[in-house]
């Protein structure tokens, strides 16, 4: 277990449990708070659920101080799927949204990060550098290469996110060799870079999403909308050799 200040932990799942807690914050956060809904919501038990959900590691961030809270202080989440973990799942789950085939045919170690959430009253500062601590023994224990998974923006209103989207595109589109693209066709054509509104744009962007870009993040071609979770996603990608020095170390734990 990895510890960040005295109320925050961060380990792995290790129990059917332990997943319930993660998936509950998730309906919590896509859910309640955000209006998602669909096939693997479970409203009764107030639970966001999926097939990858069994085949993925949950990494977990506990505040110890609301351990008897609904979720047992589970206060963010990430779900890591490695190669293997695909494989048994039939896939990553990105690939419902985008091509994945530069990724999967460039011979590189990835990690989809999915599901990634925190409680409201944890967002931004000690919590998130306590998952990406957690997040970056992961990478260094598994040797990975390129982190990716999609993000979202709120709504499906392209026309309302197109400074937003326009500026990803212009400043921040990763190489070929990188690139995967979406699997919608979108009608919403992208501003030439002197007519985005930078102020706008950066502006309406999540504050996950400018927080990969600081560490280095890319995007791939394209967005897709999912009208379920009423969200329009795009596709991060970091290449870990790469990351800046804004991040935790990504490097193997020195062994004891």
């Amino acid at each position: 277990m990895l510890q960040n200040a005295p109320q925050l932990q961060v380990s792995l799942a290790q129990s059917k449990d332990e997943i319930r807690a993660a998936q509950r914050l998730r309906y919590e956060v896509f859910v309640s708070e955000l209006g998602g809904d669909g096939a693997g919501v479970d409203h009764g038990n107030r639970l966001e659920i999926d097939a990858f959900d069994d085949h993925a590691d949950h990494l977990l961030l506990r505040d110890t101080r609301q351990a008897d809270t609904e979720t047992g202080g589970v206060v963010g989440v990430y779900r890591l799927m490695t190669a293997s973990h695909a494989a048994a799942a039939g896939g990553f789950y990105s690939a419902s949204e985008f091509d994945l085939s530069s990724l999967l045919q460039g011979g590189l170690t990835l990690l989809e990060l999915g599901r990634s959430c925190l409680d409201r009253d944890h967002r931004g500062g000690p919590a998130l550098m306590a998952l990406w601590q957690g997040l970056a023994h992961y990478v260094g224990d598994h040797d990975i290469d390129i982190l990716f998974g999609t993000a979202s923006f709120h709504g499906t209103d392209l026309t309302k996110l197109k400074h937003p989207i326009s500026h990803l595109h212009a400043a921040y589109l990763a190489p070929d060799n990188l690139r995967v693209t979406s699997n919608m066709q979108s009608d919403m054509s992208l501003l030439p870079p002197d007519q985005i509104n930078r102020k706008v744009a950066m502006r309406d962007t999540p504050a996950l999403i400018k927080s990969y870009l600081k560490l280095g993040g890319m995007i791939g071609q394209g967005v897709y909308v999912d009208h379920a979770f009423n969200t329009t996603d795009v596709c991060l990608i970091l290449d870990t050799t790469k990351i800046t020095s804004n991040a935790p170390r990504f490097a193997p734990r020195p062994s004891t």
